[in-house]
């Protein structure tokens, strides 16, 4: 039998070895913040960068709404920060064979709104995520067949095929547990009435303006949460965000751009986190059309790309060329595909004269207007206009533009903008990839790449997975269905008062154990 407390790879078998490579302490040269009490209190005043494309985690298509969305759900399973390793979260699993998974759910657990988080309610959150007509992670469940209640804390998933991913599966959006009450009652409402059962409620949401969470006090782990309350104000320019926690009107502001260390490093009052991520920049593709149906059109962007220079003009240096979905240290890297995409603009040319575009080509692309973006495309069309890939952009916001481009306008060839990580590599190829998966714009894809994202959760033994994945990153790259181009590292700026923060792999903050000093 597999359970919740199977021996688990090491932390240097997962993801990052993180080793040197973050920093984490006092602006300045200072030491880290000392080791002190909890104290419980305050509302945490945050700067984010983007506006939330829903607060129903079923329903929503951008990754930066994951910060907001934990604060208001919690998930059946949670991950380790450092590695990124399931563990227990509302409920811990077994495998009493290879199709068969159980949950026994945590008793006394309740919804915001007073209702009971028990095996009814796990089974209609699971069967919405994967049958209903507006959820976006449908793809995260394809291998069940069946879900049947087994106790009043208990469900059982029937698998249609092995799947080791799932743990972490339910660590994420398809785990996170929403009030059934709610959900029945107000429908497409709930993009914008959440009533989840994670560590704080739901009080406003202004669009483009701010998010509003308080404290749940009958929050199901004790003494938690620490704060009274977070509120996130939407400020896409990272410069703003980060002059208000200077000036103190916030206490903290993330996923800042490498450009801004310097002036972290200079206000010697903050704290400075800065991390490896899986927060991947890329080119995404809609391949089920004209032009980009082509192949060699899509094998040209990714030669026109000098990704080395991309790094070093948009980050500063404080990032890693993307040749592949994955950065180079995750246990299913492959460093055999690393090779296939050097910065070739006139292998580029030739790929455009063989698909019938001898004098270049026009791509129109969406991206985003705040001023890193806008670096980012400027530089990106510049280097794909030497290789006469001439791009034409639509700017806007992360949830206008995202949404255009995944949902059902389909209104772009292609997308600027990033993968934002998963706690499994399955995850990130079946979502993006796999058939009918929401980042997937054509919603296409080949049997052969369907078939593999399923036998990478078929087993346990990490060696036999990243075999598998290495299949899987070389369809994808050799057939050009996106182009990665750099991996970002997690920049923050504290407060000296906030205690207890800690980053993780993924660069999406949690707040559970933060606190005032």
């Amino acid at each position: 039998m597999m359970s919740s407390s199977f021996a688990a790879p090491s932390r240097r078998d997962l993801l990052f070895l993180v080793g040197t490579a973050g920093v984490t302490g006092m602006a300045g040269g200072r030491p880290a913040w000392a080791v002190e009490a909890a104290k419980g209190g305050g509302v945490l005043k945050v700067a984010a960068p983007a506006n939330p494309s829903s607060l129903d985690p079923a329903t929503g298509g951008s990754g930066a709404d994951h910060t907001i969305l934990w604060t208001l759900y919690d998930t059946l399973v949670e991950w380790d920060y450092a590695t990124l390793k399931p563990k227990p979260g509302l409920a811990r699993w077994s495998y009493p064979d290879a199709k068969t998974m159980v949950l026994d759910i945590t008793e006394g657990v309740m919804f915001h709104d007073g209702t009971a988080l028990d095996a009814a309610a796990v089974k209609f959150n699971l069967d919405r995520n994967r049958e209903d007509a507006r959820s976006n992670v449908k793809a995260d469940l394809t291998s069940i067949a069946a879900i049947d209640i087994t106790g009043p804390q208990q469900v059982t998933l029937h698998l249609k095929n092995p799947d080791t991913a799932l743990p972490a599966i339910l660590s994420d959006r398809a785990g996170m547990m929403a009030s059934p009450t709610n959900l029945r009652a107000l429908g497409t409402e709930t993009n914008r009435r959440p009533v989840g059962a994670g560590p704080w409620k739901f009080v406003s949401w202004a669009d483009n303006e701010s998010v509003v969470v308080t404290r749940n006090d009958h929050y199901w782990r004790p003494r938690r949460p620490y704060l009274d309350g977070i509120e996130f104000a939407i400020i896409p320019e990272a410069a703003t965000a980060l002059r208000s926690v200077i000036a103190g009107e916030k206490q903290m502001a993330f996923s800042l751009p490498a450009r801004l260390k310097p002036i972290i490093d200079r206000a010697r009052q903050l704290q400075i986190i800065a991390t490896p991520t899986l927060y991947c920049i890329q080119l995404y593709f809609n391949y089920a059309r004209p032009p980009l149906s082509n192949v060699k059109i899509r094998q040209a962007i990714n030669f026109a790309i000098d990704r080395a220079a991309f790094v070093k003009a948009t980050m500063g240096g404080l990032g890693e060329v993307a040749t592949m979905t994955l950065p180079s240290s995750h246990w299913a890297y492959d460093k055999s595909v690393s090779t296939l995409y050097p910065h070739d603009p006139a292998k580029a040319r030739d790929l455009l004269d063989a698909a019938g575009f001898k004098n270049g080509i026009d791509i129109s692309i969406g991206s985003y207007n705040d001023q890193d973006s806008v670096q980012r495309s400027e530089v990106l069309q510049a280097a794909l206009g030497e290789a006469g890939i001439r791009l034409k952009f639509t700017r806007g916001t992360i949830a206008e533009i995202s949404a255009q481009f995944f949902g059902a306008e389909k209104k772009f060839d292609m997308l600027l903008s990033a993968w934002t990580g998963r706690p499994d590599p399955s995850m990130t190829y079946a979502l993006g990839f796999d058939q009918g998966a929401y980042y997937n714009a054509g919603r296409e894809c080949a049997p052969e790449l369907s078939q593999l994202i399923q036998q990478s959760r078929e087993s346990e033994d990490l060696a036999t997975r990243a075999a598998v994945f290495a299949k899987i990153q070389r369809f994808v790259m050799e057939n050009a269905l996106s182009a990665p181009i750099a991996f970002q590292y997690e920049l923050d700026a504290l407060a000296a008062m906030v205690r207890g923060y800690t980053p993780d792999l993924l660069g999406k903050p949690k707040f559970e154990n933060v606190s005032f000093a």
